[in-house]
């Protein structure tokens, strides 16, 4: 189900993010080298959008993610946070105490419900330790924050007392929505949060992500490999590769209309539900390529069948498709390609 939005309000503005991760060896630790983790990427989000950042494991997206929050120290760039005061911070040069205020306003679901709750502690206890550790509530108020956030995920207040064991995976991932709900946040970064969950149980997640959604006007980063979950619950998706994003349009866009052969090799992975339609995507061939050790020119170009000279010596910039409404392409063929989509 494809969402709409009608903000034009832009809370998030990403220019040139880096990520570089040093390599070093020897016994004086010298580097060698650098993983380019996320290399120049750059996009923006508006109020009550969702945003999906697709790409095979390895593509960056998760460590895009979290360079967002600081959770990952960026190597460069600007990441531009609109508070809820309509004050602006850049991120990776904020102040510590700058820091804990955007921490407020933008939270993190993360993939693993299993690992991301402490098992020593009550869900009472998890729930309510961002309050804590802020001082932003105590006391009765706090039970009260707490006992809303559970009715709000579709939990019973008589769980609160009990510790993560107990529940089943769909639970563990609802309270882990709940804890980052305590915040009233107005942006939310999730990692893969229906990953680790069966189909069904994944179905109810997604529904109640969209609810709090409309009802809260939420923000969402959500980062997926699971284009099925990513067409379902995305206003637009950023495709990922080695590090940069090569393609980002609305979602109807990309997966009827892509405009790079990477996108298309996705979207071929895509189930086709109807048996009588045949899917018209390719395997791709080779692996990845290594971010230590990045090809020349289009990073993408020794898996490409449109590969040509130009596309092994010069990097592709970033272009906007003719008469499309904010499709870009990193491709030098992007305006002349045309590449089938996800069959009706």
């Amino acid at each position: 189900m494809l969402k709409q939005t009608n903000s034009s309000e832009q809370i998030l503005s990403v220019e040139n993010l880096k990520v570089h991760f040093p390599i070093t060896g020897g016994l004086i630790k010298k580097t060698l080298g650098h993983v380019r983790a996320v290399d120049e990427v750059s996009f923006g989000l508006a109020a009550g959008e969702t945003l999906s950042l697709v790409g095979e494991s390895g593509c960056g997206k998760t460590t895009a993610g979290r360079a967002l929050m600081r959770l990952v120290k960026p190597t460069g760039g600007i990441v531009d946070y609109v508070m809820r005061d309509n004050s602006r911070i850049d991120i990776p040069k904020a102040s510590n105490d700058e820091l804990d205020l955007v921490r407020q306003e933008m939270q993190i679901i993360f993939q693993d419900p299993f690992a991301s709750l402490n098992p020593r502690m009550t869900i009472f206890d998890i729930v309510a330790d961002p309050l804590r550790v802020n001082g932003l509530a105590s006391g009765s108020e706090l039970e009260d924050r707490v006992a809303e956030m559970m009715r709000v995920v579709g939990l019973s207040t008589s769980y609160m007392q009990r510790y993560p064991h107990a529940f089943s995976g769909g639970q563990r991932q609802r309270l882990g929505i709940a804890r980052t709900l305590v915040m009233n946040p107005r942006m939310i970064i999730a990692d893969e949060p229906v990953s680790a969950l069966d189909v069904s149980v994944q179905a109810q997640i997604l529904n109640l992500m969209q609810d709090l959604q409309e009802q809260l006007n939420l923000t969402y980063l959500f980062i997926s490999h699971d284009l099925s979950v990513v067409q379902y619950i995305s206003h637009r998706v950023a495709v990922m590769y080695v590090g940069k994003i090569v393609e980002i349009a609305s979602t109807e866009t990309i997966f009827t209309a892509p405009k790079h052969p990477y996108t298309q090799a996705l979207l071929s992975s895509v189930p086709v539900p109807n048996p009588q339609v045949k899917s018209r995507g390719k395997v791709l061939d080779g692996e990845v390529a290594d971010p230590a050790k990045p090809p020349s020119g289009c990073y993408f170009h020794p898996r490409c069948e449109f590969a040509k000279d130009i596309c092994r010596t010069q990097e592709p910039p970033m272009v906007e498709i003719s008469g499309s409404s904010g499709q870009f392409s990193k491709c030098h063929f992007a305006q002349e390609i045309n590449l089938p989509g996800v069959p009706a």
